[in-house]
């Protein structure tokens, strides 16, 4: 078993999301993009709308489902580097949402469990 910091998790976490993502045909934008309300993990295109996604990796249950990780602080700073996000970035004016994508697993399974939360936080 490969040992992982929390920080390394989590990016091997958005790795498995991106692939995962760029699988069904979506293409990365932007990847850990920092604005003054925090980072948004993975910003995706499809063909008429932009998809900004949170990405939650958990190694167990322990501490309950990744999803759980978004709360209702978490939704308002993503809500919040959004905005900022888009108004350095007028190039992306279209439709958009947020999913979340939680990842369940760890470096050491072949095919950690992915479960794909679309329109997952409303504006």
């Amino acid at each position: 078993m490969v040992l992982m910091d929390k920080k390394q998790i989590g990016q091997w976490g958005e790795n498995r999301a991106a692939e995962f993502l760029q699988e069904k045909g979506y293409e990365i934008i932007a990847r850990n993009q920092r604005t003054p309300y925090g980072e948004l993990d993975l910003v995706v295109r499809s063909a008429d709308e932009i998809i900004f996604v949170e990405v939650k990796t958990r190694t167990s249950r322990r501490y309950g489902y990744p999803e759980e990780a978004v709360t209702p602080r978490k939704r308002e700073h993503l809500l919040n580097a959004i905005a900022c996000f888009l108004q350095e970035h007028p190039e992306w004016e279209q439709p958009w949402r947020v999913d979340v994508i939680a990842i369940e697993g760890n470096p050491d399974e072949s095919c950690p469990r992915i479960t794909w939360f679309e329109n997952a936080i409303r504006a």
